[in-house]
């Protein structure tokens, strides 16, 4: 007979095995200078691991990946900012009926933020956060067509700015010089399920948020490419942001810049607390909300290098006494509204003409037609598709049952289809 006792035993020493050897790994970078990113592969390695189940808001698998990263924490050095220990754990109770009030108390579920800190003493705070929740084995939002059940590991979204953010800590925990200001790091759970996690921590703080001097959010970090390119979400929220950005990037990584301080991650909740934000995202790909999305995928040397860029902006800004906060407009307030789809993943880090294709879902529109990852839209009907704003235009003047000609670019070819939705 199966004995659950058993198999959380098992899993507790797991969970034990993985925070020592990450521990020890950390204690080994610090005293024999071994390099970092063994520590930062392990933390990864651990948090989109099977045994994890895709940490669905919740579940065990979940509330291992809590226990994992306060381990880490306590070991790195940080202090409990929870209200019990590293943990701030909260009930959410989702509505029986998404068009009623009525919360279905039966269907409760507990879920908790995970909170370190390294208090310098200092008059201002900086809060550093990711989300550590994920799909689990495939609930509402997963894009994976099989719905057989599999396991979502969420290697990217978002075990890698759960990682992130640890590198980090350790980083400023160490550092001589950034020691002005307190940090406060936060794994938030419930992200994927509408921002739980971080929209309670701002309305039940465990600090001061008056005496917050900025928030960064990292969510989806691990897919740097070659071009290097990085979506910064936010920057208008600070009118020096930009500035302190380029002045931080050494490493030349190519910026691709959003104004507004809404979006969908976890610095929304600080933004609407008029706190100044910025996100970090190294775009979407194929993988995205998939199974698929594994750690054999990740660019470990990517994230390093989007950790020494963070390390450089808060030195720089430890300087400063505060930041101007700026409220920005919401820019999905002008996109178009459509009800249609290609069944593509627009590859939003794309600067150059057009919409380029990042990945194309079996069965769907452009698959049936023929396109394929690397494709650009450059023509939907009459409507000329310079970039995302023009191509939401164009899929809004569609309804389902449809069809349209569409023209894509491929190595230098342009190529013309019908497309039914």
């Amino acid at each position: 007979m199966f004995s659950f006792d058993f198999f959380f035993k098992i899993m507790k020493l797991k969970l034990l095995f993985a925070v020592c050897t990450a521990s020890l790994l950390m204690f080994s970078c610090q005293e024999k200078k071994v390099d970092s990113l063994v520590v930062l592969k392990s933390d990864i390695k651990y948090l989109a691991s099977d045994s994890l189940e895709g940490r669905e808001s919740g579940t065990e698998g979940e509330r291992l990946a809590a226990e994992y990263i306060s381990e880490r924490m306590r070991a790195i050095g940080l202090s409990e900012k929870g209200e019990a220990g590293f943990l701030q754990t909260f009930d959410y109770a989702p509505k029986a009926n998404p068009h009623e009030e009525k919360l279905d108390s039966a269907k409760s579920i507990q879920v908790s933020n995970v909170l370190g800190m390294i208090d310098n003493g200092a008059k201002k705070t900086v809060i550093i956060g990711a989300h550590y929740d994920h799909l689990g084995h495939g609930i509402s939002g997963s894009l994976y067509a099989e719905k057989d059940g599999a396991i979502h590991n969420g290697a990217d979204d978002n075990a890698s700015g759960v990682t992130l953010m640890l590198a980090l800590a350790e980083e400023l925990k160490n550092s001589k010089t950034a020691n002005k200001s307190n940090y406060l790091f936060m794994a938030f759970s419930g992200e994927e399920m509408g921002l739980l996690g971080s929209n309670y921590y701002c309305k039940n703080p465990t600090i001061n948020l008056d005496e917050v001097q900025y928030m960064l959010n990292f969510d989806m970090v691990g897919r740097l490419d070659t071009s290097k390119g990085l979506a910064i979400n936010g920057v208008g929220t600070n009118p020096n942001w930009t500035n302190e950005l380029e002045n931080a990037n050494w490493d030349n990584l190519s910026f691709i810049y959003g104004e507004s301080g809404v979006g969908p991650s976890d610095h929304t909740s600080f933004y609407l607390q008029d706190i100044p934000v910025l996100h970090f995202f190294t775009g979407q790909h194929e993988d995205y909300h998939k199974p698929s999305d594994d750690v054999e995928k990740i660019n470990y040397n990517g994230i390093q290098m989007i950790k020494a860029l963070i390390a450089r902006l808060a030195e720089q800004l430890d300087a400063q006494d505060s930041l101007e906060f700026v409220k920005t407009k919401d820019e999905s307030e002008d996109n178009p509204r459509f009800t249609v789809t290609l069944g593509v993943m627009p590859d939003y880090l794309f600067q150059g003409e057009g919409m380029r294709i990042d990945g194309v879902t079996e069965g769907k529109p452009a698959s049936k037609a023929g396109f394929l990852k690397g494709d650009i839209v450059i023509q939907m009907d009459t409507v000329l598709i310079h970039g995302m704003k023009a191509y939401m235009k164009g899929l809004s003047l569609f309804e389902k049952g449809d069809s349209t000609m569409v023209k894509v670019q491929r190595e230098g070819e342009v190529i013309e289809e019908m497309v039914r939705f």
